[in-house]
């Protein structure tokens, strides 16, 4: 579940870059690497939702620890 967390966190960075991008210079990094191809952003845009669902349902299951490291 670490590595998991690992890339959810990553993935949710990313998207959270590309929101800043947008709201900041009108410019959106997402459509820019997928030179818009639809169907390739709404999955990037799947996956950072996904990634957001995972985050917040990760501390439900393990007893309201977000745990990437072996810590106490």
């Amino acid at each position: 579940m670490r590595i998991a967390n690992l890339i959810a966190w990553i993935i949710l960075l990313i998207g959270g870059l590309n929101w800043l991008l947008i709201g900041a210079f009108s410019w959106n990094l997402v459509e820019a690497i997928t030179s818009n191809i639809t169907w390739l952003a709404r999955t990037i845009y799947c996956l950072v939702g996904a990634s957001a669902i995972w985050l917040f349902i990760t501390p439900i299951l393990n007893g309201g620890k977000i745990s990437m490291w072996n810590v106490g």
